[in-house]
């Protein structure tokens, strides 16, 4: 009886008129992709993508030289020499991150007192050479003041659940 029954579904074709069902079912729901060059996805606040260095709005640099995100980075990608300014506070010469070395845990941002070391919401930055990825402070500084709105609206978002 079973074989009768395989021979009247495949005579039948009830697979391809299912199938077929299925595909006019979904023909007339809205679309599920974008189109992604020109659109883009939902972000979430607490994304980490490109490293940027924020400054004050008066255009002082954040970073203090306090070397915590040195210390907490398990990848030791971030190198950071610093000298005393003539007021008597530190200010950063050289803040350079191996971006081949970071794994993105974001434990830079959490340890930044003064949130001057921030993972951004960029994640277009592919490059043709590795030595494009060794970020300095000039580069840090300039995704800082390029992405910046952005940043603070990310943090102000997340800052209840800091």
């Amino acid at each position: 009886m079973s074989s009768l029954v395989a021979a009247a579904r495949s005579f039948l074709l009830l697979e391809i008129i299912k199938g077929l069902g299925l595909t006019l079912k979904y023909l007339f729901k809205p679309k599920a992709t974008l189109n992604y060059p020109y659109e883009k996805g939902f972000i979430s606040p607490r994304f980490r993508g490109e490293h940027a260095l924020r400054r004050y709005p008066n255009g002082e640099e954040r970073c203090i030289t306090c070397k915590l995100c040195e210390a907490i980075c398990p990848a030791q990608a971030i190198t950071i020499e610093s000298e005393p300014r003539p007021d008597g506070s530190r200010r950063t010469t050289r803040y350079d991150i191996d971006m081949t070395k970071c794994i993105y845990c974001g434990f830079c941002q959490e340890a930044c007192p003064v949130d001057a070391i921030v993972e951004g919401p960029n994640f277009e930055f592919a490059t043709e050479t590795r030595e494009e990825l060794y970020y300095d402070k000039e580069k840090l500084l300039s995704n800082g003041d390029r992405w910046e709105t952005e940043i603070a609206r990310n943090l102000a978002a997340d800052a209840r659940y800091r």
